[in-house]
């Protein structure tokens, strides 16, 4: 891998110390594929003492009493650049066992214990949520180490970044609709096996959804999950009001359907590729949705089906929110249909007979089952029967 600089296992690589007339620390061996290449300046020296020397350990697996299965072995990882940053944490690029990694390195601050305490509580949580799950759309957990005060998990790298950094590279209202189709439905998959699992993501949002080199999109960022059997309400959560549910803003119990009205945000975004109540603050985002039941525009050429399926998403009744089981089924008769005719959204006009607007994503999404789709002189003719 190029370009990293290497500043693990500091007793045994070589990192000049400014402070120390240019000399090593530790052993100098020259054969360590970790050795560094230049100097490093005070600052970066100091930091990188500051967060790694808390994993470094003397070889071999981390080892000590109430060792969990998820331990990492520190001797085989490497961490390199710093990607990303927040305001507990920092995100690297490294090496574990071989493998291309992300490393999440989360400090405790020494002068608030209430946030040390915090941080520890919603590592323990992420670890041991991540641990268990196993899905093509779920990022991949390899191992984790807790030395407090530093903190560290150890995911798949992902490359393609996050996909709300894509989203704003991108032109409003340009991504092809077979591509939001694919994207959504990856996204959909994923929270239809976490939902299974009994487990809430309650952060569901772009920023949180990361994109690989053939644009699989995976969910990561476990920090504020929970069992749904543990959730309780929602008093002095941390999630991000934009994509926030009205229950959980006001820190009312809540269910899976949490995760659905933030979906429906999310499937907005990659509709319009902006990002939601942007001419906002945060706060004022939240005091509109609980208080003016203030929903993102939809755009006026959003396909009749899609602007259905957000609609139902995001209602202010979580009852009326479908299930991802009822998504997925929708998303893959789209993505099918629209596949097999590129017209296909284009053909279903806007129809005054609320009857059938309201069963119409139900009629599309059981077409496999019935054989109800039809073409016929080029027109998509339903074949549905109105109850």
């Amino acid at each position: 891998m190029k370009n990293f600089h290497w500043f693990k296992q500091i007793s045994s690589t070589k990192i000049t110390n400014p402070n120390n007339g240019g000399r090593c620390n530790g052993r100098d061996r020259s054969g360590s594929s970790g050795k560094l290449k230049r100097r490093l300046s005070l600052g970066e020296y100091r930091r990188a003492v500051s967060w790694s020397k808390y994993l470094v350990s003397s070889g071999g697996e981390i080892k000590g009493e109430g060792e969990e299965q998820w331990s990492a072995d520190m001797s085989q990882l490497f961490i390199g650049n710093k990607f990303a940053t927040g305001r507990h944490s920092r995100i690297y690029r490294g090496i574990y066992k071989q493998r291309e990694v992300a490393i999440k390195l989360v400090s405790q601050p020494e002068e608030d214990p209430d946030m040390a305490s915090k941080i520890e509580r919603e590592f323990t949580s992420e670890v041991a949520l991540l641990f268990r799950l196993r899905h093509p759309n779920i990022i991949t957990f390899f191992a984790a180490c807790k030395k407090p005060p530093v903190f560290c998990i150890i995911t798949e790298f992902m490359p393609g970044g996050s996909l709300r950094k894509y989203l704003h590279q991108q032109e409003p209202h340009s991504v092809p609709l077979d591509l939001v189709l694919k994207l959504a439905l990856d996204i959909a998959h994923g929270m239809q096996y976490l939902h299974s699992q009994g487990v809430l993501h309650r952060d569901l949002k772009s920023e949180n959804l990361l994109l690989g080199e053939d644009m699989c999109v995976k969910v990561a960022d476990f920090g504020i999950s929970c069992l749904e059997s543990q959730c309780g309400s929602a008093k002095g959560f941390t999630g991000t009001y934009r994509w926030m549910a009205p229950e959980m803003i006001k820190e009312k119990l809540h269910t899976k359907k949490v995760d659905v009205y933030s979906f429906g945000i999310v499937l907005w975004e990659l509709l319009t590729a902006l990002t939601p109540f942007d001419n906002m603050t945060p706060e004022q985002a939240a005091f509109a949705v609980c208080q003016k039941n203030a929903r993102p525009p939809l755009p006026t050429d959003c396909p009749v089906p899609l602007s259905r399926l957000i609609n139902r998403c995001w209602s202010s009744n979580p009852d009326k929110r479908p299930h991802f089981d009822e998504i997925v089924a929708v998303l893959e008769s789209y993505a099918e249909s629209l596949c097999r005719d590129p017209q296909f959204f284009s053909s279903l006009k806007p129809c005054h007979d609320g009857k059938l607007l309201r069963c119409l994503p139900k009629c599309i999404a059981a077409h496999r089952r019935h054989a109800s789709l039809c073409e016929f002189d080029g027109q998509l003719d339903l074949h549905i029967d109105l109850y």
